[in-house]
């Protein structure tokens, strides 16, 4: 065992996000860590890593373990080149190459007994350093910075300077070389494109470490996971499953099955019993009849007798009911059912967008030239192309937040543009969930707070939450509710499954299938791309064209 968590209980303030935790990572698991957002997968991961202190409970690590983490937002780069990075990563390989040099130096002049304790150490020494790639180190760099599509920085280059994606792939890039034995990841597939997304399952399936990883990417879980850790956010408990996504939520639905028939079963013999409490106690208080004469003493002692089974029943059926009542089996919580939903007119305008010789360029470098793409009422358009390619910075430019080099972007008057970028914008954190929901409407409290809980996003016990106090997943869940607010006519979609966890994608996928307006969405999700239903546009090496 590589790692062993008991007892583990977290709260902020009275909201207990994690209670009695217990679990045990193997070496070679590869686990995966699912659950509502706000439910904690990512105080979990800070708790291992002691960015977060516990209320109570053991985390205990096995000796010398090395373990790597990658956390869900954006990383920060101070004063570093890439260069600087890859060399700081690579600081446990060096150390292992430098023991193994002495021990080589020490064996050369050691006596049969010290000879043989050196030689010991050296295997371990080398057999580590062999299993992390150190004799393959220049092909390891390369490998991993052009599986992560960022082989095409320069190595000189200050990482301050690159983007939200770049950063994370970065980040990602040199922790994979560092080959810690237990990689803890959050959400590591959300700025990978699809060739990234693949050469990463790949990788994991051959890492010769552990990995605990919380992911929203449902062929991501599928292809990597060996174990799925489910965090309940009632019981705030968590749950192993053998297998990987796919073979978690078989065996949720059989156990939601019997769940469902247990209770119902349960509560039968609860009505029951009472019903025969009710009877029994009848029968006990009206059946009593005093004897007339000593001729009829046989019917009063058989009378005292039918009273006194009567009675013992009535503690039997009492006894019963207090021994489940004691325990009962709880009633299953009702099934997530959000109504996410745009309620608004389709818009009528022939041409909704125009884009002509549309150019951009950051100093020299093009990001793409001459693009041209007209925007009708029923498109549906996902946007794909590798990291970099400026999807991102197209949207930005359609909606007025960067400047083009040259070309023309034309949009009707009609349109309502509603926006989901690709990260969470920045907010204030000493809001609350409904102040920010109704900031720039007009309109009562209770009506804002009646929309937002109809969409099934947050709970009334979230509507007084600080911003500070969410999730970054919740904060994307404010974002959606805020969008659907807007009452848009137009949507342009960037990543819009980052960061939403599994209960509410398909709830927000399909509205967004049924969106009577024009749809352009960026994605990498691949569940996502398989029910989208429109054209596929690719926009690579500067060129936007349309795909098969």
């Amino acid at each position: 065992m590589l790692l062993t968590v008991r007892n583990l209980t977290k709260t902020y303030g009275v909201v207990t996000v994690l209670h009695d935790i217990a679990f045990v990572i193997n070496e070679h698991e590869r686990v995966g860590i699912v659950g509502p957002n706000g439910v904690g997968k990512s105080t979990l991961l800070k708790l291992l890593i002691g960015q977060e202190e516990a209320e109570s409970g053991t985390i205990t690590f096995v000796p010398s373990l090395e373990f790597g983490y990658l956390p869900q937002t954006t990383p920060s780069f101070y004063g570093s080149t890439l260069n600087d990075l890859i060399l700081e990563s690579l600081g446990n390989l060096h150390q292992l190459e430098e023991r193994m040099h002495a021990l080589e130096t020490a064996m050369a002049s050691a006596q049969d007994e010290q000879l043989a304790t050196l030689l010991e150490e050296y295997t371990a020494v080398s057999t580590r350093f062999q299993d992390r790639g150190g004799y393959e180190l220049d092909y390891k760099i390369d490998s991993i910075l052009s599986g992560l599509r960022i082989d095409y920085l320069p190595r000189d280059q200050d990482l301050h300077t690159l983007s939200g994606g770049e950063k994370v792939r970065v980040g990602l890039a040199t922790l994979l070389l560092r080959s810690p034995d237990l990689l803890l990841l959050d959400e590591p597939t959300n700025h990978l494109d699809f060739s990234s997304m693949e050469w990463l399952e790949s990788y994991l399936g051959h890492y010769s470490g552990s990995v605990l990883m919380a992911s929203h990417d449902r062929q991501f879980l599928n292809r990597t996971a060996t174990a799925i850790f489910e965090l309940d956010e009632h019981a705030h408990h968590i749950k192993r499953y053998t297998g990987n996504y796919d073979a978690y939520m078989q065996t949720k639905a059989v156990e939601r099955v019997k769940w469902e028939e247990d209770y119902e079963r349960q509560q039968e013999e609860i009505k029951e019993l009472r019903k025969r409490i009710k009877e029994a106690a009848r029968q006990v208080g009206h059946s009593y009849r005093a004897p007339r004469d000593n001729d009829k003493f046989a019917k009063y002692f058989f009378a005292q007798r039918v009273d006194s089974a009567v009675a013992r029943n009535l503690n039997a059926a009492e006894e019963q009911l207090k021994r489940i009542e004691e325990d009962p089996i709880p009633k299953p919580p009702d099934l997530v059912r959000v109504t996410s939903y745009f309620n608004n007119e389709p818009i009528q305008s022939q041409e909704v967008i125009t884009i002509t010789d549309l150019s951009k360029f950051w100093g020299e470098r093009c990001i793409f030239a001459h693009l041209n793409l007209v925007l009708k009422p029923h498109d549906r358009i996902l946007l794909t192309g590798p990291n970099g390619a400026g999807k991102t910075t197209l949207f930005r430019l359609l909606m007025g937040l960067e400047q083009s080099s040259a070309g023309t972007i034309r949009v009707t008057e009609a349109a309502r543009i509603g926006y989901l970028p690709q990260e969470p914008e920045p907010l204030d954190l000493k809001k609350t969930v409904i102040e920010a929901y109704r900031y720039g409407q007009v309109g009562y409290e209770g009506e804002f707070i009646g929309r937002l809980l109809g969409y099934g996003l947050f709970r009334l016990e979230d509507m007084d939450k600080q911003i500070g106090q969410l999730s970054t997943g919740q904060r994307r869940k404010l974002e959606i509710a805020r969008l659907m607010a807007e009452k848009p006519n137009v949507l342009l979609l960037d990543e819009p499954t980052n960061y939403i966890s599994l209960d509410v994608l398909e709830a927000f996928e399909t509205a967004i299938q049924s969106f009577p307006g024009p749809v352009i969405a960026i994605s990498h999700d691949r569940w996502f791309i398989q029910r989208f239903q429109g054209e596929r546009w690719e926009l690579a090496n500067g060129i936007l064209q349309k795909g098969d």
